[in-house]
């Protein structure tokens, strides 16, 4: 198969890419090379020669058009993400850029076979909860007058007791930040458009996905990076609400191979599947975690500060993807361990998360509880 990855210079992209020429397919690269993920604007070296690339954005069409040309399958993994507030082009890039890839593909009459678009956990917001007295339900945010009191619970709708997080299958949709938003837009034009003009479509929704080549200069990488990079330059992980903030993680490598098995199998066609790690973790456990496999003597320090915005436990339910085949092949602590080996062989590796919060406070994403006082952390048997 001749394979388009666009985004295919970022993290996930690169794994696909490197799995697809392990199994014979050809493959050629559409990346803008845009920071803040390649800050320099350069090629990364992990980028193999082999691969085809082309520096464009998917917004694009002249640049578009000419990575498109001769291509059987398409993985559409460009995006935008970040914690920043220029909603526009959250929009631009992820749902002009897909709008543009099947307007391209319909009006030049490509003979693409797929296409397998990267979309998020993100779309199911607070996911899925049960009430004891009322059921399940799908909440909305918490409001901020809560989290300023650090009431951290997701309550019930109807009599405010505190719910039970649940795993979230594909079912229902409830986005409430401007990436998960963009990320579900470009769902919908994937599905419809390519369920009109019968171009197959799988839409792949990724837990907190980790490993080798993560950037270091996004805030959205997440904390396996910012706590690493924190404990290897002499820091504590810092944390917000309370550290018990439910998460799943997988390996980047289970990601490239749940890509290259929907490619494969046309039982995925229009429909959307979630990847994720199976093993669920509190952020505090994952701090700890990295604490003992940095061999530091340290604990975690809870700030008195949240993030405005960020889902209270989030963790996916993989049986749909699981009855193609797929499952996840790494451990929590192997992903810690395979990506602690590789950051600290990275000479860009630098510890970052002092400014990015800076910027996130200024911009009122990071925000303090109604006592800023360090929060007195709970035993590790909590």
């Amino acid at each position: 198969m001749n394979c388009l990855i666009t985004g295919g210079a970022g993290f996930i992209g690169s794994h696909t890419a490197d799995l697809l020429s392990q199994q014979g397919h050809s493959v050629r690269i559409l990346d803008s090379l845009e920071p803040p993920v390649h800050q320099r604007r350069v090629k990364p070296a992990y980028v193999s020669n082999e691969h085809e690339f082309i520096q464009g954005s998917v917004c694009d069409r002249p640049a578009l058009s000419r990575a498109l040309a001769g291509i059987d399958v398409v993985f559409h993994l460009a995006a935008y993400q970040d914690y920043l507030t220029d909603f526009s082009k959250f929009a631009q890039v992820n749902d002009v850029g897909t709008a543009l890839l099947y307007e391209i593909i319909i009006n030049e009459c490509l003979p693409v076979t797929k296409v397998v678009v990267a979309s998020s956990q993100a779309v199911y917001g607070e996911g899925k909860y049960e009430c004891v007295e009322h059921g399940i339900q799908y909440p909305t945010p918490r409001p901020l007058s809560q989290l300023t009191e650090r009431d951290w619970d997701i309550r019930c709708q109807i009599c405010r007791e505190p719910m039970r997080s649940l795993s979230t299958d594909e079912s229902v949709v409830n986005p409430n930040n401007q990436y998960a938003v963009s990320k579900y837009c470009q769902e919908l034009y994937a599905l419809k458009l390519g369920g009109r003009y019968d171009i197959p479509t799988v839409l792949l929704r990724y837990s907190i996905t980790q490993g080798p080549r993560q950037s270091f200069f996004n805030a959205y990488s997440g904390i396996l990076r910012t706590f690493s990079l924190q404990l290897l330059n002499g820091r504590t992980p810092t944390i917000y609400e309370d550290g018990r903030q439910l998460r799943d993680y997988v390996h980047v490598s289970d990601v490239a191979r749940a890509n290259v098995l929907v490619m494969e199998q046309d039982a995925a066609n229009y429909r959307a599947f979630n990847v994720g790690g199976g093993e669920v973790a509190t952020v505090l456990d994952y701090a700890r975690l990295l604490i003992t496999l940095t061999h530091r003597r340290t604990e975690p320090t809870i700030v008195g500060e949240f993030r405005w915005g960020d889902v209270r436990h989030i963790r996916s339910d993989t049986l749909s993807l699981n009855s193609l085949g797929w499952k996840p092949t790494r451990t929590l602590a192997e992903i810690a361990r395979d990506y602690l080996d590789w950051v600290q062989s990275q000479p860009e590796a630098t510890d970052n998360s002092a400014h990015a919060a800076a910027v996130m406070r200024q911009m009122g994403i990071i925000r303090d509880s109604a006592e800023k006082a360090p929060i007195k952390q709970p035993g590790k048997s909590d």
